[in-house]
């Protein structure tokens, strides 16, 4: 190979786990589902990577090292030649624990400053869309945690209120409002057996879709009364834990 004299790196930090990232890069459908139809890895040494880029262009490469769920290293070229010739560059990506997630560290080294140079805002696009897709496959069930969520506030039941709480948010989920600040599934549950002491019969309900990006959510509801009525409107802000359950919710009353 070309001497690969020069190099960029990027990092990006997902909230799931190194299992769940590198899937991405041993699977071909979700490898395409972050390149584009057509994409294809065969995740083995001496395997063929194959990219379909929109516009019709297409990388070629080859897979050097696979060390799941650490380490791929593969070529990085294009198929007519230019700006890279097949083989002319590599690619390396990294997956370290941290947190409660995973910190990606993309090495791509060239043979020309210049190609460097033109390559930094491709890859910060790329990664930035990679993200993301890895968080909507976390967060796949969300909206139905985040009903739980709301629902759990009106369990009478301390037994059951814990129970419902320890199916959608992790041990230690924090949550913040004007009138809460409270750290912990051990804080939440008298938290919230308090607050139907003081608002009785009130409840909470969704309204209208949940939007998620990189592994937050947010949800409008409204607070109905025990006639129906509703007598208050807000909306919450979820932050989801690598396993898809709740980790830290924000409430803004409007």
């Amino acid at each position: 190979m070309t001497v690969l004299a020069h190099s960029l790196e990027r990092t990006v930090f997902i909230r799931a786990t190194r299992d769940t990232v590198f899937r991405f890069f041993t699977e071909s459908a979700r490898w395409a589902s972050w390149w584009g139809d057509g994409s294809t890895i065969d995740p083995r040494p001496g395997g063929a990577v194959l990219i379909r880029l929109p516009g019709g262009a297409s990388v070629t490469g080859e897979v050097l090292e696979l060390n799941p769920p650490e380490r791929i290293v593969f070529t990085y070229g294009f198929a007519s030649g230019a700006p890279i010739p097949p083989g002319g560059s590599r690619v390396t990506i990294r997956l370290e624990p941290q947190d409660d997630g995973t910190r990606l560290t993309l090495t791509h080294e060239f043979a020309e400053a210049g190609l460097r140079d033109d390559f930094q805002q491709g890859w910060r696009y790329q990664l930035s869309l990679f993200s993301n897709l890895v968080s909507r496959e976390v967060t796949a069930g969300i909206a139905g945690a985040i009903d739980g969520w709301f629902a759990m506030w009106s369990i009478t039941d301390p037994a059951g209120r814990e129970s419902a709480l320890r199916d959608i948010a992790a041990a230690g989920v924090l949550y913040r409002d004007r009138f809460s600040a409270v750290e912990g599934a051990a804080d939440l549950v008298p938290h919230v057996a308090a607050f139907q002491q003081h608002m009785p019969g009130l409840r909470f309900e969704r309204s209208g879709a949940v939007r998620e990006c990189q592994g937050y959510a947010l949800a409008d509801w409204k607070a109905l009364s025990a006639d129906g009525q509703q007598r208050a409107a807000g909306t919450s802000a979820f932050a989801i834990a690598s396993d898809g359950r709740i980790a830290a919710v924000v409430g803004f009353w409007n």
